[in-house]
């Protein structure tokens, strides 16, 4: 086939990308290097328009082991000679276009990062965005993500403990799935992801290598159209049973000592995970493609390399020690072919039949190598200024504060997720603990210890829509909030960016300053980031409009409890007890669930938030929690002060007696969002101590009420049985997913 622009155009390339892979070859490329090209040089492999932003971001820590792009996930030592790898990632696109199966490949994808690292995973995590459940597409995308994610860690056996859901309307042509894995792994049994020297003997394990999933990076690094679905062979297809063994053959080789390097197939497949492995030692490899497992006949050489099949590995491992490999496979029953080996001159070399069918040098394909960089221009959005219009003092307070809380109450982001997660196995491994002990993060046993890890994703996209650098502080604090509620300390992060085009400069404006605002505070809550993705080009072309999604910078946190008996629930316990606000109240409508559902306002300014305050409001619940002057602690998120006390009244049916504060705007002290708050509860015995502990600190707190009855009260009125409110919350989103 000729080689021209208009080949490296249809490929996802541009002209001037184009001569630039012409002067680094000295020549023409041909057309399987040009597809070699196009896949490592997509925004999903190269982070081309991305990487200088992230440099910016925090990147060590005294807990840090691996930190950001040095392996397939980020490591952190959690004590006890134990690491902790933690990841997340997207899979939007294929999401969109194919739910189950993009969904599932997904889980799949990033629990082999976990693994391949050497770390068996415990934990899995995700963070969800629709648009609002009120279409049958809709209800069949959510339908469809939701069995994948749920298939595919149910049959692999590894519980789902968290996540998170939002339904805007931003989300309803281009849905967005993020999933964290986390898994521990033992001091000096990790896997780094490298080549080694030349002469070692190169293995591809796993499945056999299908047509499923070629170009799926460049798929990923474009805008969604009408016509995506005609790119559906770009989405893979996984099977979590040969995972599992995969998993187990992994962790098995590992042990026999004879690896060098181990990295997962992801994006890009073998062309990425050769040229990966081989930068990183600064060798090169001759790889025979007619040697590779194929599950269809006729595969040409371009398809071999770029194909997306899961649940395959690339192994380096050290010469003459090939049949320990060979025989831990052959007991998994997997496949294990010899494909190549490394070479010096760091030039990979692909044949096929005996003939080359592409020369490339290694360092050209990846991330800090011959990839190119770019910074995009920036433009602070026109709906801004529509924001910063705003006058709350025009927003009319309800006459009825009970059905205002009602509706409120109706709405899917602050409803039960139940119908969702009664679908994951969340106890599968039996390391799970707040299953049935409700907590702002997930908790989960470290088998042997008395450690647990916190873990939580967080990200509301209202906020950093209407605040870009705000809004990407407050996903971070959001995070270190529920893990200091649930009694743990943060340590570390991992992210997964969601933004529209980053070649329209208002996109790329909000990229940049979200970056700003995740690593002010990372800074400050000193949570290094150990790495994530990037998932560009979430908006959809129609007719010549585009409609990029909200800016959704997910955070996945990962905090460490030393003594798991020292766990935090968000329950009320006794009747009796004091309810209490640690922070302070504001009249603060600002981006709130109230605003945009009820009221129906898209332009609000970001709710209330101070760095500094919000770094000490939770060193001083990290100390009651740890001096046991506490009985439970919530954070006030997404729906205000009102969900939040619904929320700890819940789970044991307890009610409570509250009274508002005359100083703040009613509707903004039961709905408002503004941010560096927790409730907690007090036994009436601890109450001086409590006061004092906070007094002596300056540390500002509001007795809103007491823990009373099944009943719930607000200003003396009696706005019914929290198991009414529990009945509403737990069939709101099930009965939209039913409607016909």
């Amino acid at each position: 086939m000729d080689v021209t622009v208009e080949t490296a155009k249809s490929l996802g390339l541009t002209p001037e990308e184009f001569e630039n892979i012409k002067a680094i070859l000295g020549r023409m490329p041909n057309f399987t290097e040009l597809s070699v090209y196009s896949v490592m040089w997509s925004e999903h492999c190269s982070y081309k328009n991305s990487i200088l932003q992230l440099k910016t971001l925090p990147r060590s820590g005294k807990r840090l082991l691996v930190g950001a792009g040095e392996e397939n996930a980020g490591l952190v030592d959690i004590g006890d000679g134990l690491g902790c790898a933690f990841k997340i990632e997207s899979h939007n696109h294929p999401s969109a276009i194919e739910p189950y199966q993009g969904a599932a490949t997904g889980v799949g994808g990033i629990h082999r990062d976990i693994f391949t690292m050497g770390a068996r995973p415990i934990a899995s995590l995700n963070s969800l965005r629709f648009g609002p459940p009120d279409n049958p597409r809709m209800r069949r995308l959510i339908a469809g993500v939701v069995k994948g994610i749920g298939d595919y860690g149910n049959c692999f056996g590894v519980p789902t403990v968290g996540g998170e859901v939002y339904f805007m309307p931003c989300y309803h042509h281009d849905i967005l799935v993020n999933a964290m894995s986390a898994g521990i792994v033992k001091a000096g049994e990790t896997v780094s992801a490298t080549a080694g020297g030349p002469g070692n003997p190169v293995f591809i394990v796993g499945s056999a290598t299908g047509k499923d999933g070629i170009h799926g990076a460049t798929f990923a690094s474009a805008d969604l159209s009408e016509d995506s679905h005609e790119d559906l062979p770009a989405v893979q297809v996984g099977d979590p049973f040969q995972e599992k063994l995969l998993l187990e053959a992994s962790l098995e080789a590992i042990q026999t000592g004879a690896i060098v390097g181990m990295q997962d197939m992801g994006a890009a497949g073998i062309t990425c995970s050769t040229s990966e492995m081989s930068a990183k030692a600064g060798c090169g490899m001759r790889i025979d493609l007619s040697k590779v497992p194929t599950r269809q006949a006729n595969m040409k050489d371009w398809e071999i390399l770029l194909s997306e099949s899961q649940e395959r590995m690339l192994i380096v491992c050290k010469p003459g020690q090939e049949d320990k490999i060979k025989a831990v496979f052959d007991k998994w029953d997997l496949p294990c072919e010899r494909i190549g080996e490394t070479t010096a001159g760091g030039r990979l070399e692909y044949f096929y039949h005996g003939e080359k069918v592409a020369d490339v040098p290694a360092e050209s394909l990846v991330l800090g190598g011959g990839a190119p960089v770019y910074v995009r221009e920036q433009k602070a959005p026109a709906y801004l200024k529509k924001i910063a219009s705003f006058q709350e003092d025009n927003i009319k307070q309800p006459a009825d504060y009970k059905a205002a809380a009602k509706k409120l109450w109706n709405s899917p982001n602050l409803a039960s997720k139940n119908w969702i997660t009664q679908q994951y196995d969340s106890m599968v491994r039996t390391g799970t603990m707040t299953t049935n002990r409700p907590s702002d993060a997930a908790i989960v046993y470290v088998k042997g210890t008395r450690k647990a890890l916190a873990l939580t994703t967080d990200c509301n996209p209202a906020y950093v829509f209407a605040d870009p650098y705000k809004g990407g502080m407050i996903a971070v604090a959001e995070a270190a909030r529920n893990i200091v509620c649930a009694g743990g300390e943060p340590v570390a992060i991992t992210n997964c960016l969601n933004f529209g085009n980053p070649y329209n400069p208002e996109v790329y404006y909000q990229f940049a300053q979200a970056i700003r605002g995740m690593g002010d505070a990372c800074r400050r809550f000193e949570t290094p980031v150990t790495g994530g993705n990037v998932s560009f080009y979430n908006q959809y072309s129609h007719k010549g409009k585009t409609i990029p999604v909200y800016p959704t910078p997910t955070i996945g946190m990962l905090g460490i409890l030393d003594d798991y008996d020292r766990v935090m629930t968000l329950d009320f316990k006794n009747e009796g007890d004091k309810i209490y606000l640690v922070g302070t109240s504001r009249s603060d409508l600002g981006s709130s669930e109230y605003l945009r559902g009820v009221l129906k306002k898209e332009f609000s300014p970001c709710p209330y938030f101070d760095l500094e305050e919000e770094h000490s409001i939770q060193e001083v619940v990290k100390k009651v929690i740890k001096n046991r002057l506490v009985e439970s602690a919530h954070d006030v998120s997404d729906g205000g002060l009102i969900t939040a006390l619904l929320e700890s009244a819940m789970p044991r049916g307890l009610g409570f007696e509250v009274r508002s504060n005359p100083k703040v705007r009613k509707d903004a002290w039961l709905f408002g969002e503004a941010q560096s708050r927790v409730i907690v509860t007090v036994r009436t015995e601890q109450v001086a101590a409590f006061e004092r502990f906070l007094e002596s600190g300056k540390t500002p707190f509001e007795a809103l009420g007491t823990v009373a009855g099944r009943k719930v009260s607000v200003d003396g009125e009696d706005w019914g049985n929290v198991s009414a409110w529990k009945r509403t919350y737990d069939t709101v989103l099930e009965k939209m997913m039913a409607h016909d």
